[in-house]
């Protein structure tokens, strides 16, 4: 299990390292978490400069348990420059890294183009690699069916950030990974129906969820491991209102901005600031935040 978290920040913008290194270790530190996804989406990764997300992994490196395994997000649009942050990530002390497709593949992308980004990226690192399936409604950045398995087996990919946001379509890449590349982990991380996928089978999660509420999505995933299906949907009961609220209500741009604002509703927060264009979200959103997170029990 591993936490996608948040990047804290000031009025102003800048990163705010104390309270990172603080949400970082509060969340790496729960019981059952693995490690933490750092500068995924949920992280600002395409906000932040590359500086910026060399000096996440730092804090992170630091302020987490030595057990930790932290997982660095790369995003970028140029192959070479994926190649640089990939080096940034290990001289960082990153243990592994996930490699996102570009926002401009929603729009196009012919079938080598993905593959050869992530051989490009990795080239030169021996560090173990992540991929990420994207929702069903993302366009081209969804991977089809040849280039997911063909990607699957690529050398060093470890695992599989599977987003799909939608159970069928899942278990439909659960099935053909496991054909493919049977080692590498599917990893369920569609944050509103975690339940139904932990159910399907899965070897994991790295879910942005689990910054805010760390504990309950590790009790349903272990309730599940352990085929306890009633303690599962108490436990679902009380994280889908939120996964909702966060997740399931449009606009779906503002989910990482949620996530602050209920880290902030928590008082684990001082800011909920994300960088421009983004502004501090309606009164209408932060009170259905609120009232979802009375459901969860927090």
């Amino acid at each position: 299990m591993y936490a996608a978290t948040i990047c804290p920040m000031r009025e102003d913008g800048a990163i705010d390292a104390s309270t990172l290194a603080a949400h970082l270790s509060e969340v790496a530190g729960t019981e059952g978490m693995t490690g933490l996804l750092i500068n995924g989406h949920a992280g600002e990764n395409f906000m932040l400069s590359r500086g910026e997300k060399q000096r996440v992994i730092e804090i992170a490196r630091a302020a987490c348990p030595a057990a930790s395994v932290i997982v660095c997000g790369i995003n970028a649009e140029d192959s070479r420059e994926a190649q640089r942050h990939v080096a940034d990530a290990e001289a960082a002390g990153a243990d592994a890294v996930l490699i996102f497709p570009p926002f401009s593949w929603a729009l196009s992308q012919d079938n080598e183009v993905a593959v050869r980004h992530h051989r490009m990226a990795m080239e030169g690192s021996r560090l173990p690699l992540f991929l990420y399936q994207a929702g069903v409604g993302a366009g081209k950045m969804a991977y089809t069916p040849d280039v997911l398995a063909r990607l699957a087996q690529l050398p060093g990919v470890v695992g599989i950030k599977e987003g799909s946001w939608e159970a069928a379509a899942y278990e439909a890449n659960r099935r053909l990974v496991a054909e493919a590349a049977p080692a590498v982990l599917m990893m369920a991380s569609g944050d509103e129906h975690l339940f139904t996928c932990f159910a399907l089978g899965t070897e994991g999660s790295l879910v942005s969820l689990a910054c805010v509420v760390p504990a309950l999505i590790v009790s349903l995933y272990q309730a599940l491991q352990a085929g306890d299906l009633a303690a599962a949907r108490q436990w679902n009961e009380r994280i889908y209102p939120l996964a909702k609220a966060v997740y399931g209500t449009a606009p779906s741009g503002h989910a990482a901005a949620r996530l602050k604002t209920c880290l902030k509703l928590l008082g684990r927060l001082e800011h909920d600031t994300m960088r421009a264009p983004m502004a501090p979200l309606p009164a209408a959103e932060v009170g259905m935040l609120q009232r979802a997170l009375q459901a969860a029990g927090l």
